[in-house]
C-alpha cells in the first residue's frame, strides 16, 4: 500500500513538472513577435516620411511652450506630489472644457465613419494585456499591476484597445458582420518614466485620456482598413489646422503585435520639434490567435480575424500641439473654428478675471 502511494506521489510530481515545463515553453513562445510587412524591411532603423500635412504656423513673436501658456492662464497644475506624482497634472477651467470638447468632437466624427461607441473598464485581467502583445519581462514593465489588491491577476489598462479586444474574445463572426468598428474613450495608465528633455511637461505622463479606434477585419480587407484608419486620423488633425507628418515605422519600432505601424507626428512650435500624436497598427492575426477571435468565410472556412487599432485623440499631446499652434501674441489660445460650436461659441481662451478664481482659492484653503 505504501509503495502504491509513493508511486502516485511520483506520478503527481511528474505531471506537475510537465505542466510547469509546458507553461514555461508557452510563455517563451508568447515572446515571438508578429511577422513584419516586407514593405518596411528595407527601412533598417530609420522611419520613412510618407506625407506632410498642413504648414508650420508663422509667428511675429517667440512662441511659448504649452506648460508656460497654460500655467500663465492658470489652467494647469503640475508637481502634485503625493496626489498623483511628478507625472501628474490637473486641467482647470477652459482647458478642462477643451479636453471634453476634443473627446466629444472626435467621437462624433468616428461615429460618422461607422464606429460603435463602447464604454470600457480600466481594470482588466493581466493575461489579456499579455495576449494583446504587451510583454513585461526582466523586471521592466509598462503596466500597473493590481496584484496586491486582488486575489486574481489584474492590471490597469494602458489603452482601450485591450478592453475592446477582451470584449470580443472567443467570438466567431460571420464575414458579413465585418469589419467590426469600435471606439472607446478611456483613461490610459502607463508606468513608464522618462528623463528625456524632449518628453518634458505633460508629453509623457502616467495617466491620460484617449479616444481609441479598434477594428476586426477579414484578411484580404485589412490593408484597406489600415488605410482608412490613417485617413480618419489625417482628417481629424487637419480639421484642427495642425501641421503634422505621416511616418511609416521601421521594424525596429513596431513592437511585438504590429505587422505594420504608421505614426503621425505633430509640429509643436513652442517646443520647436515634432511629437507623436497618434499611431495606427495592423496586427493581422497576432492578437486574434491569442484571444480566439474568428470569422466564418463565405465558403465555410474558419479564420482568425485581423485586428487593427489607431489613436483618434490622445489628449495631452493633442493639447500641446493645439495650444502651441494656436497661441497669440498676448499669450491666449485661439479655438479652431470647427470646435467653436462645441465651446458654446467661445473662440478664445484667455486668463479669467480674479473674481472667477475665488471659488478655486476657497477650495484650496479647505
Amino acid at each position: 500500500m505504501a509503495r502504491k502511494s509513493i508511486g502516485n506521489i511520483d506520478k503527481v510530481l511528474e505531471l506537475s513538472e510537465k505542466s510547469e515545463l509546458k507553461e514555461s515553453f508557452l510563455y517563451e513562445l508568447s515572446k515571438i513577435p508578429n511577422q513584419t510587412d516586407p514593405m518596411v524591411l528595407s527601412y533598417g532603423k530609420e522611419p520613412k516620411i510618407l506625407k506632410e500635412c498642413g504648414s508650420k504656423p508663422l509667428f511675429d513673436f517667440e512662441p511659448q511652450e504649452f506648460v508656460k501658456i497654460a500655467t500663465d492662464l492658470k489652467l494647469l497644475k503640475q508637481s502634485l506630489g503625493a496626489l498623483i506624482g511628478q507625472r501628474g497634472y490637473i486641467f482647470l477651467g477652459d482647458l478642462a472644457e477643451l479636453e471634453e470638447v476634443l473627446v466629444h468632437y472626435t467621437i462624433k466624427e468616428l461615429m460618422r465613419h461607422g464606429f460603435k461607441l463602447v464604454s470600457v473598464p480600466d481594470i482588466i485581467p493581466t493575461k489579456i494585456i499579455e495576449r494583446c502583445g504587451l510583454i513585461s519581462d526582466n523586471g521592466r514593465t509598462l503596466v500597473y499591476s493590481l496584484n496586491p489588491f486582488y486575489e486574481q491577476d489584474y492590471s490597469l489598462s494602458g489603452t482601450a484597445e485591450m478592453s475592446l479586444a477582451y470584449k470580443v474574445m472567443n467570438t466567431i463572426f460571420d464575414a458579413a458582420d465585418l469589419p467590426l468598428k469600435m471606439a472607446a474613450v478611456s483613461r490610459c495608465f502607463r508606468a513608464e518614466t522618462s528623463s528625456i528633455i524632449e518628453e518634458r511637461g505633460i508629453y509623457r505622463v502616467h495617466q491620460f485620456t484617449k479616444v481609441e479606434m479598434f477594428v476586426c477585419s477579414e484578411h484580404e480587407k485589412s490593408t484597406k482598413q489600415f488605410e482608412e484608419l490613417q485617413e480618419i486620423q489625417e482628417n481629424l488633425f487637419s480639421s484642427l489646422n495642425l501641421h503634422f507628418r505621416i511616418i511609416d515605422m521601421p521594424p525596429y519600432d513596431l513592437g511585438a503585435p504590429a505587422y505594420r505601424k504608421v505614426d503621425m507626428e505633430g509640429w509643436m512650435p513652442g517646443r520647436k520639434l515634432y511629437g507623436e500624436l497618434s499611431s495606427c497598427s495592423n496586427c493581422t492575426d497576432y492578437q486574434s490567435r491569442r484571444l480566439g477571435i474568428k470569422y466564418k468565410t463565405k465558403d465555410g472556412k474558419l479564420l482568425h480575424v485581423h485586428t487593427l487599432n489607431g489613436t483618434a485623440c490622445a489628449i495631452p499631446r493633442m493639447l500641446i500641439a493645439l495650444c502651441e499652434t494656436h497661441q497669440t501674441k498676448h499669450a491666449r489660445i485661439k479655438i479652431p473654428e470647427i470646435l467653436i460650436p462645441f465651446m458654446n461659441e467661445k473662440n478664445l481662451i484667455k486668463k479669467q478675471p480674479v473674481a472667477n478664481m475665488r471659488f478655486h482659492k476657497y477650495k484650496q484653503q479647505i
